[in-house]
């Protein structure tokens, strides 16, 4: 059973920056696929980066490209979302996932779910 926390969220300005971390335990984490997926109020749960166990494929929403990156240090069991220029449209809570199977953009394929940090962005 893999443990996912969260932290790293808050309160910014539009055009800041955040970065996210979740850290994993017990489980192996360098086998898993990581994610990041975000749930404003009223929407839907929704995918924003994912990088594979290996750390060669790495994909993003079209809506962060360009913005936001995800990057993992498995030695630390660790996976990050850096969030550059921050708009009010990001305001969600962002939740980090793990999947035993592919890299994928779908919820459904993830095992493992961290209970959420918020990230609030001010006009």
């Amino acid at each position: 059973q893999v443990q996912l926390v969260e932290s790293g969220g808050g309160l910014v300005q539009a055009g800041g920056s955040l970065r996210l971390s979740c850290a994993a335990s017990g489980g192996t984490f360098s086998t898993y696929a990581m994610a990041w997926f975000r749930q404003a109020p009223g929407k839907e749960r929704e995918f924003v980066a994912a990088k594979s166990w290996s750390g060669f494929r790495t994909i993003y929403a079209d809506s962060v490209k360009g913005r936001f990156t995800i990057s993992r240090d498995n030695a630390k069991n660790t996976v990050y979302l850096q969030m550059n220029s921050l708009k009010p449209d990001d305001t969600a809570v962002y939740y980090c996932a793990a999947s035993k199977g592919g890299t994928t953009y779908y919820t459904t394929q993830y095992d493992y779910w961290g209970q959420g940090t918020q990230v609030t962005v001010s006009s």
